[in-house]
């Protein structure tokens, strides 16, 4: 019996992101929503990530009306969206009952499949998500978040793809988020999940390094069942493989995605559309669609680098960029090998940056760095040595319970802080993530003498 292998297009969520810095909105989606529908997708990724700060930040989009919106227009195929555990789509950890109220009301919205990740693969972090998602009814997608190191080994992910499981994750997700999951790797990664897994796995990678088609091939072949892939028009480089390619040389190996290959070209001659118009207004370097194996070197994401690039290039200091890129591994070392993927890549990148700039390792730390060696965003891969955590921290405690532990409900107070402006539990929640940004988007929404301007576009890509 030929095998089915589903296609997850991203050009809506990853896709988009990764390129133009999630800054298509809702009037260029509409359009080709009918179409994404009937091509024969496993699911659509298209909300989650930075699309939620995007549309309050920049686009004067209501996140949660796009959501309903892309429901309403897409009946057949199923909905999923990226959350960072007890991160939600902010860049902080949020208390329990923020957390059950956003998980519901996302459900609630239109989502079919929530893929939950913690950027520490801490578990603890993806409990109270896992259990709200279920409750709401949706899928649980756990994505343990792949790098390499010392001890990221393929034993070190299987064991929390079955820890995971056993939280009530309903499929598992390999989410490389830099690109750099080898064909080798990802052959023995699959074949031994699928050994001791009886759930969906999913294959997610970047095209960054020009390794990720021959990985979604090995994975396939070692029984990966979904993979990850963005339209031609915003594939390759920071994004995903493409899905035109990626489809034809499956079924050209005997197996099945179900995908119309003539709709997918019809889908390719829209976004080929919007995408020149961003590549035409500057917002579309050139630069993410290149590969660039670096990333293989220092294991950082396309991403970061163009972030720390950007950085160096406001204070003139260019040329120190390779001097960066050395000292982001060892700065990863130092504080217990977290996986590079937000917040955690944005955290380590500054210090490498401030280490370089100011002279001498570690004079200068941001205070999400100390935040991170105390222990609350989770517990490292790895102990952090003595020697680096007084240094950062000095004598402060170091806490082992789950941060969210700490952290008292707060759906309550916020309800009452925005309540001017706020017309729904979801205007409540935008709130929550994004106080500063959603009360100027419900401002400028029920007040027309709200005079806020939008802010100023940041050509910045999330590394997510």
């Amino acid at each position: 019996m030929t095998k089915k292998i589903g296609i997850m297009e991203t050009v809506l969520r990853d896709g988009q992101q990764s390129q133009i810095a999630t800054r298509m909105t809702m009037d260029e989606m509409l359009p080709i929503l009918p179409l994404l529908d009937e091509i024969g997708f496993e699911a659509l990724e298209v909300w989650g990530g930075a699309t939620f700060d995007a549309c309050l930040r920049y686009l004067n989009e209501d996140p949660w009306e796009r959501l309903r919106i892309i429901r309403t227009n897409i009946k057949n195929t199923k909905l999923q969206m990226l959350l960072r555990g007890q991160n939600l789509l902010g860049y902080k950890h949020y208390p329990d009952d923020v957390v059950r109220a956003f998980v519901t009301k996302s459900v609630e919205n239109g989502i079919d499949v929530v893929r939950i990740f913690d950027a520490l693969n801490d578990g603890r972090n993806l409990i109270t998500s896992i259990d709200a998602t279920k409750e709401a009814g949706g899928h649980v997608q756990a994505a343990i978040c792949y790098t390499t190191s010392e001890i990221h080994t393929v034993k070190y992910f299987v064991e929390k793809a079955k820890e995971f499981v056993n939280y009530g994750a309903d499929s598992i997700a390999i989410k490389d988020m830099a690109g750099v999951l080898s064909p080798k790797i990802s052959y023995e990664l699959v074949s031994e999940l699928r050994s001791v897994l009886d759930v969906p796995i999913q294959v997610h990678t970047h095209a960054t390094s020009g390794i990720s088609e021959m990985a979604y091939l090995k994975a396939v072949e070692a029984g990966a069942d979904i993979i990850d892939t963005a339209i031609s028009s915003f594939s390759g480089g920071t994004s995903q493989p493409t899905t035109e390619s990626m489809v034809i040389i499956l079924e050209e190996l005997g197996y099945e995605t179900g995908i119309d290959l003539d709709k997918l070209a019809e889908l390719a001659l829209y976004f080929n559309k919007v995408r020149d118009k961003y590549r035409e207004s500057g917002q579309l370097n050139p630069k993410v669609k290149d590969i660039d194996p670096k990333s293989l070197i220092y294991q950082v994401p396309g991403g970061m680098l163009s972030n720390l690039l950007s950085q160096l290039k406001e204070q003139g200091l260019e040329s120190r960029y390779e001097e960066v890129l050395l000292e982001v591994p060892r700065v990863r070392a130092d504080l217990g090998y977290p996986p590079l993927v937000t917040p955690l890549s944005q955290m380590v990148g500054t210090q490498a940056l401030m280490n370089v700039v100011s002279g001498e390792r570690y004079k200068l730390i941001p205070n999400e760095i100390k935040d991170y060696v105390k222990g609350y965003y989770g517990q490292p891969p790895i102990e952090i040595s003595e020697e680096i955590s007084k240094k950062i921290i000095g004598d402060s405690e170091v806490i082992t319970v789950r941060p969210a532990d700490l952290l008292e409900d707060q759906m309550e107070q916020l309800t009452q802080e925005i309540s001017d402006y706020a017309k729904s539990p979801e205007d409540v929640l935008s709130y929550a993530l994004f106080p500063q940004q959603a009360r100027d988007f419900l401002g400028r929404r029920e007040d027309p003498y709200y005079d806020v301007p939008l802010q100023t576009i940041d050509l910045t890509i999330n590394t997510l």
